[in-house]
C-alpha cells in the first residue's frame, strides 16, 4: 500500500549486493536534495523488485541483465492486485523507471560495467483525460459540507476553498506554512512543488477570508501550545498526513450526494476545466497547476470540449432538432 513501510530487506552483509547499494543510492538522493516523498518511492519499488529478484536466486547488480529485466516487465503486466485488476501501463512504466533510475546509478557509480537497463523501452501509456470534473454547483455543494462550529470544520472548509482555489496538489497543501500566504494581496507561494520549483498562485479574496477564519478562529485551538509555522495542523497539533487528508476530503466528497469518485486531486482538475470554460488562456492555467510543460495541460483542452459542444448545439442554426431534418426516404 502506498505510504506502507516496507520490512528491512535480507542480505544486507553484501556490500555489493543489492540490498545495500539500494541504501546507499537513496542516501545519494537525500544528499542531492531529492524529497522524502520522492526517496520513499524509489525505497519502495526497490524493495519490491530487490524481492522478486531474490526468488529467483539474484542478489547482485552484475547477476541482472536485460533478459531478467524483461522478465520483470513480464511480471508487472501479469501482476493482478487484490481486486484481480492489472496494474495500469503508466504504473508499471512508473515501476521500470525506478528500475532504470538505480541501474544507472549502479553504473554511473562502477558498481556494474554497464547498464543492463539503458535499452529497457517502457510502455506506451496515452495522456489520459481526468476521470471525474465537478461542475460549478457540484463543487459548491461539496465545499458546503464542514460543520463550521467546529475547529476541524472550519479547518477543513479553509482546506477545501484552497483546493477549489488555488488548484494545487495535496502534498503541496500538507507542507504550507502561515508565512506562505499573502493575506493582503490575496496571493499563495507554494514552496518546492513538483519538480523542487516554487510558484505563485492567486487564492482570490474568498480563499483568503476562510483562511482567516481558520487562522484566527481554529488554528489556535489546534496548536494547542505548539511553536510551529506550519498553516494546516491536525487535531494534535501536527502536520498532516497526506493519506488521511485525502481520505477525509473523499468523505465529503462521497456525503454531498454528487455521485462523482475523488479526493484532493478532483478540485484540481474542476479548477482547470472550469476555468478553461470560463475564458482562462491555457498558459495561465499552466502556470496555475505549476507543470513545466504545456502539453501536460493541455489534456484540459480535451475535458473542456464538451462545454464546446453545449455551446456548438445552443448557437450553431443547423443543431437543432433531428428527424425532421432528414428527407422522405430516410425516415421511412
Amino acid at each position: 500500500m502506498r505510504g506502507a513501510k516496507n520490512p528491512p530487506l535480507q542480505g544486507m552483509g553484501d556490500p555489493e549486493g543489492l540490498a545495500a547499494l539500494r541504501e546507499r543510492y537513496l542516501a545519494s538522493l537525500r544528499t542531492r536534495g531529492y524529497s522524502s516523498e520522492t526517496v520513499e518511492d524509489r525505497e519502495r519499488e526497490l524493495f519490491v523488485f530487490i524481492t522478486w529478484a531474490r526468488g529467483r536466486g539474484l542478489g547482485r547488480p552484475d547477476e541482472i541483465n536485460r533478459a531478467v529485466l524483461e522478465d520483470y516487465r513480464t511480471h508487472l503486466f501479469d501482476h493482478r492486485k487484490a481486486d484481480g485488476a492489472p496494474l495500469s501501463f503508466r504504473t508499471q512504466g512508473v515501476r521500470l523507471t525506478r528500475i532504470r533510475d538505480f541501474f544507472r546509478w549502479l553504473a554511473r557509480e562502477g558498481h556494474i560495467p554497464s547498464n543492463p537497463a539503458s535499452e529497457l523501452e517502457l510502455p506506451r501509456t496515452e495522456r489520459k483525460l481526468p476521470s471525474m470534473v465537478l461542475s460549478a454547483d457540484e463543487a459548491e455543494q461539496i465545499l458546503s459540507l464542514p460543520t463550521l462550529g467546529d475547529p476541524m470544520g472550519l479547518r477543513d472548509r479553509a482546506i477545501l476553498e484552497l483546493f477549489y482555489a488555488a488548484a494545487i496538489r495535496r502534498t503541496e497543501l500538507v507542507n504550507l506554512r502561515l508565512s506562505d500566504v499573502d493575506f493582503g494581496r490575496d496571493l499563495l507561494v507554494v514552496r518546492k512543488g513538483k519538480g523542487k520549483k516554487d510558484r505563485i498562485t492567486p487564492i482570490g479574496g474568498r480563499a483568503r477570508a476562510w483562511l482567516e477564519a481558520y487562522r484566527d478562529r481554529a488554528r489556535p485551538q489546534l496548536a494547542v501550545g505548539r511553536h510551529t509555522d506550519l498553516l494546516f495542523l491536525s487535531r494534535s497539533g501536527t502536520r498532516l498526513a497526506p493519506k488521511k487528508l485525502s481520505d477525509r476530503v473523499s468523505q465529503y466528497v462521497r456525503t454531498s450526494g454528487v455521485g462523482k469518485p475523488g479526493s484532493c486531486h478532483l478540485f484540481r482538475h474542476t479548477t482547470a476545466t472550469l476555468m478553461l470554460e470560463g475564458g482562462a488562456d491555457i498558459r495561465f492555467i499552466q502556470a496555475l497547476l505549476g507543470h513545466e510543460s504545456l502539453q501536460t495541460t493541455q489534456v484540459y483542452t480535451r475535458v473542456a470540449t464538451a462545454k464546446l459542444a453545449e455551446v456548438h448545439a445552443a448557437s450553431h442554426p443547423g443543431m437543432g432538432g433531428g428527424a425532421q431534418y432528414l428527407p422522405a426516404f430516410a425516415a421511412d
